[in-house]
């Protein structure tokens, strides 16, 4: 009898082992997962990247699985509480100083970069060229931003263009932006036309700023309601055309990512134009947690993850391959950018931003 007790108590503690064992499995098997879920805020212009079936395979196979939530790069640094992410990644060296900054980082992966541009139409580009302020290259376009903003300054209307046949319309001639308050084009935008308000010199001063406000005020407010996102007003171009969206301030990314991409394609008379000069956005990875870090590695390093993120519009340190892959596509793109400037210091950018900020209460 005692050895009957004795034999089913074994069994029972086998049992209770192996249950247990089954619990603490179970337990680092979930604990695993929840550890290699990598979470980050993004903006909108790199979402088909993080959504790209190999990118997330490359990151699995690396231990991350990758969560994104996309939102205006400006607005990351501002409107949400980043403890709850691994991982800051928005546009534009303004942004990422300031979340770096308060969050006390000192850390950060340049991924990749891509430079300002204007989505346009061949008719827009050959009227604004026939009135001197555009230049045809071979197969894309050039603005003086400095004969563009002259006429912003003067108040003037697409129909006070001489010789105008296409664009007929008593509108204030415009490059449509992003929110200023929440979005890094805008942003980025304000600091190159700052620098040529400012005689081709970076605001540094409260008195340069003082002297530059009024004009970037206009080429702000007087746009009315604008996106937060710099995806939605590249869609009203895509989508409504020339009248709605003549000239769109974009990443150059987001115009190459369009027509290279399955189902995409270059739409007859879309043209793209630089401005001159023009700036680099570059797209920094702020990590928040060792997940983070493990991502912005990768993201800067590995040599896969740098071509997919030329394959959606992007320019890295693979020079060779960007020329491949838009040469494949037939698309005519300056192969490099020299009339490059640098956006003003977060201290002059920041307040200036919030200057204009007012004007919309």
């Amino acid at each position: 009898m005692n050895r009957t007790r004795i034999v089913f108590a074994l069994i029972i503690l086998g049992a209770l082992v192996i249950v247990g064992a089954g619990f603490l499995l179970q337990s680092n098997t979930d604990k695993k997962s929840e550890d290699a879920l990598t979470r980050g805020l993004i903006g909108s212009e790199k979402e088909a990247f993080f959504r790209n079936p190999r990118v997330l395979e490359i990151l699995r196979d690396n231990g991350l699985e990758v969560e994104v939530q996309k939102a205006g790069s400006r607005e990351i640094a501002t409107s949400f509480n980043l403890a709850e992410y691994d991982f800051a990644f928005p546009a534009g060296v303004p942004a990422a100083e300031k979340i770096r900054r308060e969050q006390g980082i000192s850390k950060s992966y340049n991924a990749f970069f891509t430079p300002m541009a204007i989505a346009s139409w061949k008719p827009i580009a050959q009227l604004l060229e026939a009135n001197g302020i555009a230049t045809e290259q071979r197969g894309y376009y050039t603005l003086d931003m400095a004969g563009y903003l002259q006429l912003v300054a003067d108040d003037q209307r697409w129909s006070d263009l001489a010789d105008n046949t296409v664009y007929n319309v008593n509108k204030n001639i415009l490059i449509t932006s992003t929110d200023i308050r929440k979005s890094n084009s805008a942003a980025m935008y304000l600091a190159l036309a700052s620098y040529v308000a400012n005689g081709n010199n970076i605001v540094q001063s409260q008195a340069e700023v003082d002297r530059v406000l009024p004009l970037m005020e206009s080429l702000f407010l007087k746009q009315g309601y604008t996106e937060y996102s710099s995806a939605a007003p590249f869609e009203d171009y895509l989508i409504m055309g020339m009248g709605k969206a003549p000239l769109v301030m974009i990443y150059e990314a987001q115009f190459i990512d369009q027509v290279t991409k399955p189902g995409g394609g270059k739409m007859p008379d879309m043209v793209l134009m630089y401005p001159e000069p023009t700036l680099f956005t570059k797209h920094i990875l702020i990590p928040l947690s060792e997940n983070g870090e493990r991502l912005g590695e990768l993201l800067e390093n590995d040599p896969e993850l740098q071509r997919l993120a030329i394959e959606h519009g992007f320019r890295s340190t693979d020079v060779t391959y960007f020329r491949e892959y838009t040469g494949n596509h037939q698309l005519a793109l300056p192969d490099s950018l020299v009339n490059v400037v640098e956006p003003p210091s977060y201290e002059v950018l920041e307040p200036m931003i919030q200057l204009i900020e007012q004007k919309y209460r």
